[in-house]
């Protein structure tokens, strides 16, 4: 008895306690990217965009996170918008190797024109010149979404993840939309001074609704019955430090005719993509499919700045 007594201080000693994770945090970055293409379909007419955001982030405890954030894109939009400006918030609890992230997402698109003089709404009355094309914009595209994703570790170098994100008011065209799908990751031993290469893939379907008269046709009057679509990526990249370089090829199963009545691109300019929601027949080929290259920097106050 003596002996094992004389032990436990030595054992306890050898224990390590890891220290809390701070409260409070700061997560920040910016980006530089080929093209802005967002869920299968360029936000920038297949031009370069910058991006920045600017994330405070509260820790509970280890295992719940809560956060809010924003961020900024550079886009060209059929309503000649100045910007994207993202604001957002959500709580991010982790159960083991499982990972989850629910919250709301405002999108912003200050600057707007309108573009329609055959229905004088939005400021329309005012400003009714159109594109060649004919195609209409309103003056606002601002719209949110609440969302949930998952993500799950299967090892230390292999993930998968699940999403959904719901709008009843899809960049203000008065189409709902759920935009669901997943995603995998898998990343290699890093070699070199401290390059970590990976691939990753996601595959994703936007169920949207109908538009408001607005976006009506003379086959639709009431509103346009949008195309839901499948879109998906695959790509390869590498991290070093607080540097990511993303190369990613990106794609939709939407025709050329329904993805202009869709985004209402300004720069359609092909005929012969007649549908029943594009009667015009001009074709767009912002949905397409598109090779990115997108360079990223992304730090935390708490790990990179101390």
């Amino acid at each position: 008895m003596p002996a094992f007594a004389a032990d436990m201080p030595a054992k306890a000693a050898r224990m390590v306690v890891p220290p809390p994770p701070p409260a409070w945090d700061l997560a920040f970055g910016s980006a530089i990217a080929s093209d802005y293409v967002w869920r299968g379909i360029t936000q920038s007419n297949h031009k370069p965009s910058v991006a920045a955001y600017f994330e405070p982030r509260y820790n509970i405890n280890k295992d719940l996170q809560l956060y809010a954030g924003i961020g900024g894109a550079s886009i060209s939009f059929p309503n000649r918008a100045a910007a994207e400006v993202d604001f957002y918030a959500g709580i991010r609890p982790t159960w083991g190797k499982a990972s989850f992230d629910f919250g709301v997402w405002y999108y912003w698109y200050p600057g707007g024109s309108c573009f329609n003089a055959a229905v004088p709404t939005d400021g329309c009355a005012a400003n009714g010149s159109l594109p060649v094309n004919g195609n209409v914009a309103k003056t606002d595209a601002s719209f949110y979404e609440i969302y949930g994703k998952m993500n799950y570790a299967v090892t230390d170098a292999f993930g998968l993840g699940a999403f959904v994100y719901y709008s009843p008011n899809v960049l203000n065209t008065g189409a709902d939309g759920i935009f669901f799908g997943g995603n995998a990751k898998y990343t290699f031993a890093a070699f070199g001074p401290g390059i970590t290469p990976y691939i990753s893939g996601e595959i994703g379907y936007w169920d949207l609704g109908t538009s408001d008269v607005f976006y009506s046709t003379t086959s639709f009057p009431n509103g346009t019955p949008y195309a839901s679509y499948a879109t998906w990526s695959l790509g390869i990249g590498w991290t070093w430090k607080v540097f990511t370089l993303d190369l990613r090829y990106t794609d939709t199963d939407l025709s050329k005719g329904d993805c202009n009545a869709f985004t209402s691109d300004h720069t359609a300019v092909q005929t012969g993509h007649v549908t029943s929601i594009n009667p015009g027949g001009f074709g767009s080929n912002w949905c397409g499919a598109r090779f990115t290259a997108r360079l990223s920097a992304d730090l935390t106050v708490n790990t990179n700045l101390k």
